[in-house]
């Protein structure tokens, strides 16, 4: 990122504090600056109306006659004269650890940061977004920082709530004394869709019904915070935070250590055994709770495989869950497995298609009924849609004080909900001054700021209201707080919200997350959104003075023991093995399949290219056994002549084809499903195997775009450079490489990895059976350029040259690609290690020792093969048919191939044979 260096002449000024100074801009009129603690003087342009509002908010709040924090007297009493007031002292503490280069240094450490979040994959997938489904993550450089009491005053209002909403939702789901007495409007709940009529008189597993809230705060001009909203059927941000914490704790390493920030890591302990403790299991049986996620396409699925992975939890689909007997089981290579927890990632009507949803494939068919039975936990437990409402706001202080016998200590909002007729007259005076909501869910109304909106359409909103009254929730506007961000040459302020996460222990009590996630808004500065442009920050809770130092994540090391101390037994490790589930399990399979068939891909194409214009590039063998490979593997249409025929024609068509994801054998195509499949059991690679997959494609299609022409698909290139296109081919040669060293060198050898390594080597068996029948077929073996060529296809040049010197003899080609089980490309390598891996498969799953047999029984035993046999025709046969055996043994590893495949989708991935399954314990 190109800078000015003028504007970092430290040199010039005293300190980095004075540097920081004079590179802010200031926040706009009216908002509470964090950045130096304190109100910006509104305008002298800006209307006085507003404060009618603001008192009005505070009495509908209950925040008056509450008498504010001290912290909130102050700022709201104190205006920034100029730009060089005094900064907010966690800021100033923040820019004295900048270390040695400051400011200079900003840039740089900007640049890092998103090459991290792109390395990392760290992804938030938008729906309407034209440039595809997924996006790198926004994070900014700068945290927002929060002195430890106001920390302390959030962390108490926050618990406040997330026990007034348990206690509210058990009510509702209960005896609904809060309707009785009318303290809640019965048309909002029960008129709700997300209020879940199967679930009244169900107490869920353990007792609690919310084990993770988010709250939804803001700072207002006071400087105070306030509640906007509160998310509770699947609130999203706990693993982009994390992530957040992570990134930038390592980018200010010495600011995160003496600042004390608070540590994140006991809250996600605290969640997981508080699940554990009250999961529905019998005594002394280890509890399993996995994580449910909607898939792949999901605008938050990093988030999900990055939870499932950093908790332990296995990440799991609707589809690979099943429901017998009022028990919850998981689909895996075991066997069924119960369940006795569900972390769910997905909105309550899509949970069961029985009984809600009918459309929903996302979903457990029955999952309700095994809840109301009492045998699953499920967080949060159904039904918890309603508390989501903007009006239910309104109605919290009232509810606090009858639940609780105490005021909020966080005041909401001031919300009217329309459906009231007392607060529809109240509310439309003042529509001006507001924000518009939608009461339920599936509204097409977002938050409208009704000051933004001309005489005209405010009037059509007011007739919209009041035609439709209970549909719509009124919120009093407040101007966002806004924290500073850096904008490569200048620190400019941005409005923020405050995401703040509240975690069951298991006890009856909850759990805050020292911090949060800060959404920022975009260059507009109105509205903190995600899908509308925002950024995201991280969140630096600091703790109290005299706390020691926190460390990093990076220098997070256990510290060495007293070497005198008495050394004590090492407690009985809990060691979990792994579950793959079906779906993970088909998956690992075809992602197997797919780099081996992307790999062989590669290396036929760049034989093909070399060859066409090589010294051997008039042998008819070699381009007839070329030609032939290359329709049978799909690079090239067989519409098109063979090489025989139109040499260059030939080449143009397979250069053109490289990048046509719309055939489903090109190289392209393959590695954007070699792709897909990775995604789909992401949490189970590492993130430095997910990032060689992704650029492996992202550099070979802006490669194939360079030689094939800017504005026409790969089918109308009007370029077509074979040295262009081997230069694309041997950069995804050397990715697929490094996918092979991860899958190799990286993974534990679980079921999942066999399976994986399965389909490799069926892929790998097929195709090179295929090809030497091929050779046979068309003469190449006989031709010195189509044996090289064989050789080379194999990738056993090397080794050849190393045994045989210059021999090209068949026998010599045979004893290597077909007999040699010390090579990793022959025939018999790989039918026996197709064998070591099923046998190890069927050993560890379900399967019996009589049925494992039936798996590989198919496969040619290499030990069985001899070279004479192989070479010299049958007894009464001529000479001419002195290969036929050889052959016979390549069909039938071809059609082992295809048997082997088709026999592991039935029995592990589809359970079409369900009586060898046996039920988990």
């Amino acid at each position: 990122m190109e800078h000015n260096p003028s504007l970092f002449a430290e040199a010039a000024l005293e300190s980095p504090i004075d540097l920081a100074v004079a590179l802010a801009l200031p926040a706009s009129p009216g908002h509470f600056d964090e950045f130096h603690g304190a109100t910006t003087a509104p305008a002298a342009s800006a209307p006085q109306s507003a404060k009618p509002v603001q008192r009005a908010a505070l009495q509908m709040a209950g925040a008056i006659p509450v008498a504010a924090a001290p912290s909130a007297e102050k700022a709201a009493s104190k205006s920034i004269p100029d730009a060089a007031a005094d900064l907010a002292p966690g800021w100033t503490r923040f820019f004295s650890y900048l270390g040695g280069k400051g400011f200079e240094d900003l840039n740089h450490r900007s640049d890092n940061l998103q090459r991290q979040i792109r390395d990392n994959g760290v992804t938030y997938n938008v729906y309407a977004d034209a440039d595809g489904p997924q996006r790198p993550w926004s994070l900014d450089l700068f945290p927002m920082i929060l002195s430890a009491g106001e920390w302390a005053q959030i962390d108490a209002g926050v618990r406040q709530r997330v026990r007034l909403l348990n206690h509210v939702m058990a009510d509702v789901y209960g005896p609904q004394q809060l309707l009785s007495l009318g303290l809640l409007p019965a048309a909002l709940v029960q008129g709700h869709p997300g209020y879940l009529r199967a679930m009244h008189g169900v107490r869920p597993a353990g007792g609690t019904f919310l084990h993770i809230a988010a709250f939804d705060l803001a700072r207002g001009p006071d400087g105070r915070w306030w509640v906007v909203s509160q998310s509770t059927q699947a609130p999203s941000g706990l693993g982009y935070l994390l992530e957040n914490r992570l990134a930038i704790s390592r980018l200010f390493p010495q600011a995160f250590r003496e600042m004390k920030v608070q540590r994140l890591a006991a809250s996600y302990k605290t969640l997981i055994d508080g699940m554990k403790a009250q999961c529905p299991c019998d005594p002394g049986q280890d509890s399993r709770i996995v994580l449910l996620t909607p898939g792949p396409y999901n605008e938050t699925y990093f988030e999900h495989a990055y939870l499932a992975r950093y908790l332990g939890l296995t990440l799991v689909e609707g589809s690979d869950l099943l429901v017998r007997g009022d028990r919850l089981f998981l689909k895996t290579l075991q066997g069924l497995e119960p369940v006795h927890g569900l972390l769910k990632r997905l909105d309550d009507e899509f949970l069961d298609p029985l009984e809600l949803r009918s459309d929903s494939t996302l979903g457990v068919p029955g999952l309700l009924q095994v809840i109301r039975a009492g045998h699953v936990l499920v967080a949060n437990a159904p039904g918890s849609a309603f508390l989501e409402s903007s009006a239910l706001l309104g109605f919290l202080p009232a509810l606090s004080r009858h639940l609780l016998g105490e005021p909020l200590a966080l005041p909401s909002l001031a919300t009217w909900w329309c459906g009231e007729q007392a607060a529809l007259h109240e509310v439309l005076p003042r529509l001006k001054d507001c924000v518009i909501k939608g009461t339920y869910p599936g509204s097409a109304t977002e938050s409208v700021i009704a000051q933004m909106l001309p005489r005209r359409q405010l009037d059509e909103w007011a007739g919209r209201i009041v035609r439709h009254s209970e549909d719509y929730t009124v919120q009093a506007y407040l101007p966002l707080s806004q924290t500073p961000t850096w904008q490569g040459e200048r620190i400019a302020p941005r409005s923020t919200m405050l995401r703040v996460f509240a975690v069951a222990d298991g006890k009856g009590s909850w759990q805050v997350l020292p911090g949060g996630l800060a959404r920022l808004a975009g260059p507009n500065n109105k509205i903190a959104s995600m899908q509308q442009g925002g950024s995201s920050a991280d969140v630096w809770a600091l703790a109290e003075d005299g706390a020691p130092p926190q460390t990093t994540a990076a220098e997070s090391v256990e510290k060495k023991a007293p070497t005198e101390t008495v050394a004590q037994p090492a407690p009985p490790l809990a060691r979990h093995k792994p579950t793959v589930t079906s779906r993970a399990a088909e998956n690992l399979f075809w992602l197997g399949r797919y780099t081996e068939r992307t790999e062989n891909a590669i290396r036929l194409a760049q034989l093909t290219l070399q060859s066409l214009s090589g010294e051997d590039q008039s042998s008819q063998p070699l381009l007839a056994w070329l030609s032939e490979l290359a329709f049978r593997n799909g690079l090239v249409l067989d519409s098109v002549p063979p090489a025989t025929q139109a040499r260059r024609v030939f080449e143009r068509s397979l250069i053109a084809g490289l990048i046509d994801t719309d055939k489903a054998a090109s190289v392209g195509y393959n590695l954007r499903s070699l792709k897909s499949a990775a995604s789909a059991v992401r949490e189970r690679l590492s993130q430095e195997q997910w990032h060689v997959i992704v650029r492996a494609e992202e550099d070979f299609f802006r490669h194939c775009k360079a030689f094939s022409g800017p504005d026409h698909p790969a089918t109308q290139a009007l370029e077509y450079s074979s040295v262009e296109a081997l230069r694309a081919l041997e950069s995804a040669s050397s990715f697929l490489a490094a996918m092979t060293g991860a899958q190799t060198d990286r993974m534990t050898r679980d079921d999942g990895w066999r399976l994986l390594s399965t389909g490799r080597h069926i892929e790998r068996l097929n195709t090179l059976a295929a090809a030497l029948i091929l050779g046979f077929e068309t003469g190449a073996v006989h031709d010195a350029g189509g044996f090289d060529a064989i050789i080379a296809l194999f990738d056993s040049t090397i080794t050849f040259h190393a045994q045989y010197q210059q021999q090209r003899e068949v026998p010599a080609m045979l004893d290597l690609l077909v007999l040699d089980r010390d090579n990793p490309r022959s025939l018999g390598w790989v039918t026996q290690t197709l064998s070591g891996r099923l046998g190890k498969l069927g050993h560890n799953t379900a399967a019996t020792t009589q049925q494992v047999p039936g798996l590989t029984s198919a496969l040619p035993d290499p030990g069985s093969w001899l070279l004479a046999d192989l070479c010299t025709a049958a007894p009464g046969t001529p000479d001419s048919q002195r290969y036929d055996r050889l052959l016979a043994q390549l069909e039938q590893c071809c059609s082992a191939a295809f048997e082997l495949s088709d026999s592991i989708s039935r029995r592990y991935f589809s359970h079409a044979a369900s009586g060898e399954h046996s039920l988990g314990a």
